[in-house]
């Protein structure tokens, strides 16, 4: 029989962890059976001088992680998500206003529009106005070029400016950039714009202003006037005549920088701070409804349209879902709302680590049983940092150590080396199974494609989408941080795909990368514009 005062110690300490699960959203009766029923799973270990009490060791902590979150993706596990995924996307095609929405884009280049074109990307902290070179696919290698580009900060004060005044700012920076460029009395000069945030796109280069967020007060005033006529009347303002043509959102920027290079390009691909991708599906796929009042003569032209998937609304009940995700999901303002995005996006990634260790600290012993306190809120760990701790492959550890105590810089004392390779275990197990439900929603879109049109029809591009041979090799044009910079991500995503796609007589799927998508999307959006007008 253990001594009475170490029982008591231990009750304490149990009674202790119960409250802190109970605050945490745990069930307090949970924890506190948890002691009553196993309470021989408690283990003494000594930390820097201090007695503490772990339920498990590290070694069976890392072995559930790795079944939890790894698990369900083996075997057969990926490809039944896969499905299951698909059978989620049919649905929605023909039902819910804010997933699977069409544009206006139902034309893809051809490869031969050219000239030089102006485009806009306006983000969350950035303005950025480019002239654009398109010199044609055969222009091999320099098929596309920004010739020159001005980038302008969205400060505080920026985003304060209310309704007409931020865009008469736009205007001041758009002038700044291209008024040498402009002669008195030209022709209107026509602009693609890439613009991050929700619009109810009424034509391809017309759109509903809607609430923008992130601190922006541009719409106050304004809500629900078109966006551009709107800059047009800014722009005269500065004595500029243009004519916005195009409006892109980024997943579409990015499927359409790349289809001018690569033909065969059919889905865009985010995937950073948080993820979307943009696929062109047949027309046909998507329930009359989904699109809105839309001129009849754009049914009769358009037999393919580019469709945002807003991907991260997928995944409610079919997701191997952890008690990390639980607790991320709970904790979350908008519960259920993007549960494919939690475990995909660079937002979610170090936070769903950082749940894990929390855990690992109180039950093994982990960083010697003390979480640094820097640790203890919300959304801290960010997914850089795991990134940095991934790509030391070192057996000293040293750089991932760096990298955690820089960010973190309040632990009781540096992690050992044991505690890095417990750490570096747990983010690749959350970075791995990202790579493989990406793939996975890669390969049941691209399944999906073929299953809603005639497997025999492609693109011709800039024209309305009739008949030609399926491509032997379907591309996926990417961007964004984590699948363009977290070590080992994009070849650990390739390499789920292919294993996905396997010898299928539909060819390959490849992903591409699409740098600098958002303006280069914008000018070929407004190339296609411009030659269909001509």
């Amino acid at each position: 029989m253990q001594p009475l005062t170490f029982t008591m110690t231990a009750l304490r300490t149990s009674l202790l962890a119960a409250l802190q699960s109970f605050l945490r959203g745990k069930s307090f009766l949970q924890a506190l059976l948890a002691f009553w029923i196993s309470p021989k799973t408690l283990k003494e270990r000594h930390a820097n001088g201090h007695r503490i009490y772990t339920t498990r060791t590290i070694e069976d902590f890392l072995r559930e992680a790795e079944e939890r979150l790894l698990g369900p993706i083996e075997g057969d596990g990926l490809r039944r998500f896969s499905s299951d995924l698909k059978a989620q996307f049919r649905e929605r095609l023909q039902t819910h206003a804010e997933c699977m929405l069409p544009s206006f884009n139902h034309l893809l280049p051809t490869g031969k529009e050219k000239g030089q074109f102006l485009a806009l990307d306006v983000g969350g902290s950035t303005l950025r106005v480019a002239l654009v070179e398109l010199r044609g696919r055969e222009a091999s290698g320099r098929e596309s070029e920004i010739v020159r580009i001005s980038n302008f900060k969205i400060t505080p004060e920026v985003k304060r400016l209310e309704g007409m005044a931020f865009f008469d700012w736009m205007a001041s920076r758009i002038h700044e950039v291209i008024s040498k460029d402009v002669s008195h009395g030209q022709d209107p000069i026509p602009m693609g714009l890439a613009w991050s945030f929700p619009v109810e796109q009424v034509s391809l280069g017309g759109g509903l202003l809607l609430g923008m967020g992130k601190g922006f007060l541009a719409t106050n005033g304004l809500m629900g006037q078109d966006l551009g006529e709107i800059i047009k009347f800014a722009c005269r303002k500065q004595g500029l005549n243009v004519q916005l043509e195009a409006i892109v959102n980024d997943s579409s920027a990015t499927l359409l920088s790349q289809a001018y290079i690569h033909a065969e390009t059919r889905f865009g691909l985010i995937l950073g701070t948080g993820t979307n991708i943009a696929v062109h599906l047949p027309v046909s796929a998507l329930s009359r409804s989904k699109y809105g009042k839309r001129p009849e003569g754009w049914f009769d032209s358009a037999k393919y349209v580019i469709v945002n998937t807003e991907l991260g609304m997928f995944g409610k009940d079919i997701l191997p879902v952890t008690r990390w995700d639980e607790l991320l999901n709970a904790s979350h303002p908008r519960p259920d709302f993007q549960p494919l995005e939690h475990m995909l996006s660079g937002f979610y990634l170090g936070e769903i680590c950082r749940l894990a260790i929390v855990e690992a600290v109180e039950t093994t012993g982990l960083l010697g049983g003390k979480l640094p306190p820097s640790l203890s809120s919300p959304y801290s760990l960010d997914t850089e940092v795991l990134s940095r701790i991934e790509a030391d492959t070192s057996s000293t550890l040293e750089k991932a150590t760096a990298a955690l105590t820089t960010a973190h810089p309040d632990f009781a004392s540096p992690p050992s080396h044991a505690d890095m390779l417990a750490i570096r275990t747990l983010a690749s197990f959350i970075s791995r199974r990202s790579a493989a439900l990406l793939a996975a929603s890669v390969f049941s879109l691209w399944e999906l494609r073929f299953e809603t049109g005639d497997e025999t029809s492609t693109s011709t591009a800039c024209t309305p989408v009739t008949t030609s041979s399926s491509p032997a090799a379907t591309k996926v044009a990417f961007n964004g941080s984590v699948i363009e910079h977290y070590p080992g991500y994009l070849g650990r995503c390739q390499r789920y795909i292919d294993g996905l796609v396997g010898d299928s007589a539909r060819g390959s799927v490849d992903l591409v990368p699409a740098l600098e998508s958002s303006l280069l999307g914008a000018a070929v959006a407004l190339g296609c514009a411009v030659a269909e007008g001509a």
